[in-house]
């Protein structure tokens, strides 16, 4: 075990991709810092700031500790105590994989003070175990789009890199929307018809990402499963869609459970997301536009010995 400090940047990731609902992920340079040391005594020692530091301390840091002791537990450690500090620039509730970030951030830390014991495809069971499905995890580990199912023998997953024309923009109103909650929107069973129908859309756009042929994402990314349901959860949605289109934009999509909503295109970045800040503004929803685009690289770690 290291007797130095281990800083982890993880990114934020924006999953489904509209029809790839559960299954696939992109990661985004949008990064949260997660900073780990083994302390000589016993206790815990927890310090948060940027986005939602108060929350954090509820919610994220746990998740965090709770990640990090599961790569302990499974490499037979139990570490005398422990120093996290954790900045984070996701916003939480966001669809931003705020959650993921913590879970991958914890693990990795863990992972890296104990030498790496684990390999990167025993981190993903883990993240995918903790998170209930990997869709933001495999993203958050790997970097690029990922697609990723769970199998008998573990999570599956390949990696893909987008073309480097394909740029995004993401608005994130200023509410937040609780996982759970735009779950229970979900209906329990859906048509045949509408199952088909995401199968051919997802992929078509799988198609497209390795293609490069970007103007598919114009059909590939409408979906049947989950934007319809929780559309009533983000005001103004259909009308951020539909100006986001008008100013250029080849697809935009709810991010995750939401609110957040991601847009791609080859151009006119700075037109789409003003457009859809002001779709979301003539439904009485404030926003903010988040500088991002898509990154390469998952979660990297470095230690600073003392």
């Amino acid at each position: 075990m290291t007797t130095g400090k281990v800083i982890v940047e993880v990114p934020a990731t924006s999953a489904n991709m509209g029809p790839g609902f559960d299954v696939l992920g992109l990661a985004l340079d949008i990064y949260n810092t997660v900073e780990m040391a083994v302390l000589p005594d016993e206790g815990l020692v927890i310090e948060a700031t940027g986005e939602g530091a108060k929350l954090l301390h509820r919610t994220g840091s746990r998740l965090l500790v709770d990640a990090a002791m599961r790569v302990f537990s499974a490499s037979g450690i139990d570490p005398p105590g422990l120093f996290i500090r954790q900045h984070t620039r996701i916003p939480v509730f966001s669809g931003l994989g705020s959650s993921a970030a913590a879970i991958v951030g914890g693990m990795v830390a863990a992972n890296s003070l104990l030498a790496e014991p684990l390999p990167p495809d025993k981190l993903l069971d883990l993240a995918a175990e903790m998170e209930g499905h990997p869709d933001n995890v495999a993203p958050a580990l790997f970097g690029g789009l990922v697609a990723a199912c769970r199998t008998d023998d573990g999570v599956k997953h390949v990696r893909i890199q987008p073309p480097a024309s394909l740029l995004v923009v993401v608005v994130a109103p200023d509410f937040q929307l609780p996982t759970k909650r735009s779950r229970d929107a979900l209906p329990a069973t859906v048509s045949f018809e509408d199952a088909v129908f995401n199968l051919g859309r997802t992929a078509l756009l799988i198609a497209a990402m390795f293609s490069g042929d970007a103007n598919q994402l114009s059909w590939a990314m409408e979906d049947r499963l989950h934007q319809p349901y929780r559309s009533k959860l983000v005001p103004g949605l259909e009308d951020v869609i539909a100006a986001a289109k008008d100013a250029g934009a080849l697809a935009t999509v709810l991010s995750g459970a939401g609110p957040a909503v991601i847009s791609f295109m080859t151009g006119n970045r700075k037109a789409v997301g003003q457009a859809m800040k002001e779709g979301f503004l003539r439904h009485g929803v404030t926003s903010r536009i988040m500088e991002a685009a898509v990154s390469g690289r998952g979660a990297l770690s470095s230690v600073k010995n003392y």
